[in-house]
């Protein structure tokens, strides 16, 4: 047993985004990261194969066979710029013995056992309802044309436009970026992002590592027939701790002028896709910056109404923030027609009033969502900081028993049919 060989599961740092997509939905808690690399406990693992799908890039499906006494740590994954090669059969015969054989994962470890407390109570794993598939009428996605280990390295795009979308003298600097491709082919969708490459090197010297940043225009480009696209960017100037920190790429990005060259690879992401049939719902919960792709799809929408062309469903906005002035696009959004989109403002830090978010708004309006879950042509998206996850799925959930409606049914529907998709970060 101890010469045992094993297929271990590990995260090639050459094509990661650090998107952290991985880490929050492993049920075993198997990934890590530090401030560069993403990388995964070989002693947790349990196959379960839960991050495969999700993984805009592929990074995540990537194994090597090793003796199971000699399976990579954690130090050795988090000091690498690039994944090892692979170790010869014979090397590995010779090692474990010539008749050993790999080791294959037990199939009941696979399947992820949810997390207890101490108390016995189960812990409410919101990541396990959001769907890996895309909607069945979502147009075709191309993804990875740029990147470390495809044909082009990086593409050069041309900052066009760097406008700020939060109220000047207020905390949350927000940045609306247009990028232009020129004549290089950059095709994306709504719900996708791309990986933004900053300059320069870290403290040890290294390349910075790709930034990704979802993108905030519709398929046809932020100017309509342009090459170009949109990203939100807040500017980062702490920690999730509050401690003062300069994030490279956010900083980097916000202070771009109109003419300034960026690098960029991607695009990624093949099932936060928006659905293309007619009479589609689009129910979409966000907060800060996770607005990006809300504004794609919505402009999508909003382009083809105006065109005559598409008979548009029902679309419902659930926009979260600390304040008014702290919420990106505050003033567009009060200009489109109420019969276009329902819009639903949440804000836990208005002074003088109680803290409201956006999981209170969707209890509010409980009657209108319970009809929208029951209907399969009702698509909901989620985007924004991981701690908001938990508070919508469980109100999603409280809706449709509130409705009488079973949970265990709805959800299992909604993840199978590509209807609930969860991007947070």
């Amino acid at each position: 047993m101890e010469a045992a060989v094993i297929k271990q599961h590990l995260i090639d740092p050459e094509i990661c985004i650090r998107c952290n997509t991985c880490e929050s939905i492993c049920p075993v808690g198997a990934i890590t990261h530090d401030s560069r690399n993403y990388v995964v406990d070989a002693t947790k693992c349990n196959w379960c194969n839960d991050c495969i799908s999700p993984c805009p890039t592929g990074s995540i499906d990537n194994y090597r066979k090793v003796l199971r006494v000699k399976a990579y740590s954690l130090e050795e994954q988090l000091g690498w710029d690039e994944l090892p090669g692979e170790i010869p059969s014979a090397e590995l015969a010779a090692m474990a013995g010539d008749d050993a054989e790999v080791e294959a994962p037990d199939a009941e470890a696979a399947v992820p056992v949810p997390a207890t407390l101490s108390s016995g109570e189960e812990v409410f794993n919101s990541s396990a309802f959001g769907a890996t598939l895309p909607p069945w009428s979502a147009a075709h996605v191309y993804t990875n044309l740029y990147g470390p280990k495809a044909a082009l390295k990086t593409i050069t795009a041309t900052v066009t436009g760097n406008v700020r979308v939060t109220e000047v003298g207020h905390e949350y600097d927000t940045h609306h970026v247009v990028l232009d491709f020129g004549s290089m082919p950059f095709p994306v969708l709504e719900g996708q992002s791309i990986g933004v490459v900053p300059p320069g090197t870290d403290e040890k010297g290294k390349a910075h590592f790709a930034r990704q940043y979802s993108i905030a225009s519709p398929r046809n480009g932020e100017r309509p027939g342009y090459n170009n696209l949109s990203l939100t960017i807040k500017r980062v100037l702490e920690d999730h701790q509050g401690q003062p920190v300069r994030g490279v790429a956010s900083n980097f990005m916000c202070d771009l002028k109109v003419g300034d060259k960026v690098e960029v690879i991607g695009p990624f992401g093949a099932s936060f896709l928006m659905p293309n049939h007619p009479r589609s719902n689009i129910v979409m919960i966000c907060t800060g910056t996770g607005s990006a792709p809300m504004r794609a799809m919505t402009e999508w929408r909003r382009r083809l109404r105006a065109s005559g062309k598409f008979e548009s469903g029902k679309l419902m906005l659930f926009f979260g923030a600390r304040t008014q002035e702290e919420l990106p696009y505050f003033g567009p959004l009060q200009s489109l027609p109420k019969d276009f989109i329902d819009t639903n403002f949440a804000f836990s830090r208005t002074p003088g009033a109680p803290k409201r978010y956006v999981q209170d708004a969707m209890r509010e309006r409980a009657a209108d969502l319970a009809v929208l879950l029951q209907d399969r042509n009702t698509y909901f998206y989620v985007c924004g900081l991981k701690s908001m996850e938990e508070g919508v799925v469980l109100a999603l959930r409280d809706v449709a028993v509130k409705a009488g409606l079973s949970w265990n049914a709805l959800s299992a529907s909604l993840k199978s049919e590509g209807r609930l998709h969860l991007e947070t970060y």
